[in-house]
């Protein structure tokens, strides 16, 4: 009798561990699947027909850049595309007009943030850095972060895109994406002046515009009214 009950005691002890262990297993698969979801819807691919919310967002995005000229409808089609195809052109990323993970960054839709959010990402400083860099190359440190200072100022502007890369890939925007200084080693001051910059400084003067007089005869430019002077950049509303 001894021994039959210890086999019972055994056997109850190993079907509980057993219900244990696969209670676990497809839990944890459950909690893989949940996760490659929420990572997917997080970041969709739209494409050539493809429909839907997050196509109208990409639409009204591209129509607010300049790149999109046809009605927010939520249908991917072959105007869509080629916006799209245009804007990553201009940004340096793969031009296969498909707004993917890389895209939806670029263009301020990707990770679900608000746009009223005052946090930004690390990659928002690395391109605000590298704008500063490539904008302001010689320039005082001031400079440097009164340009790093309009670019904030343009998120916040009701005129302009309200996100960093929305404001720094706006088509015609910014010159120095499309020169050979984009794509020159990002500098030190640079990087320390978009964080000061990110941090409240604005030497600008609430400026939203900028331009070097010895470089541009751009009648618009010239027109706006001067807040500031520092170095050869004069700074404008």
């Amino acid at each position: 009798m001894t021994v039959y009950k210890a086999f019972k005691n055994f056997i109850a002890v190993f079907t509980a561990l057993a219900i244990i262990i696969c209670t676990g297993v497809i839990g944890g698969i459950g909690y893989l699947a949940y996760s490659s979801s929420k990572e997917d819807s997080t970041y969709a691919v739209s494409k050539l027909g493809s429909s839907g919310d997050e196509v109208k967002s990409i639409q009204r995005k591209l129509s607010s850049l300049g790149y999109y000229k046809g009605s927010v409808d939520g249908i991917y089609g072959q105007a869509t595309k080629s916006a799209v195809t245009a804007f990553q052109r201009n940004c340096g990323i793969t031009a296969d007009g498909i707004c993917g993970k890389q895209t939806l960054l670029y263009l301020g839709l990707g990770g679900g943030t608000s746009s009223n959010s005052t946090s930004y990402s690390n990659s928002d400083v690395q391109l605000l850095a590298k704008v500063i860099s490539a904008e302001a190359r010689g320039e005082s440190y001031e400079g440097q972060v009164a340009v790093g200072a309009v670019i904030l100022n343009r998120v916040k502007h009701p005129s302009f895109p309200d996100s960093i890369s929305g404001v720094v890939y706006q088509k015609g925007a910014f010159s120095c994406v499309n020169d050979s200084n984009w794509y020159a080693e990002v500098s030190d001051s640079a990087k320390r002046a978009a964080t000061d910059a990110l941090n409240g400084w604005d030497p600008s003067g609430g400026a939203i515009y900028y331009y070097n007089a010895k470089k541009t005869n751009d009648a618009f430019m010239h027109s706006r009214p001067i807040v500031r002077v520092i170095g050869d950049h004069r700074f404008c509303l």
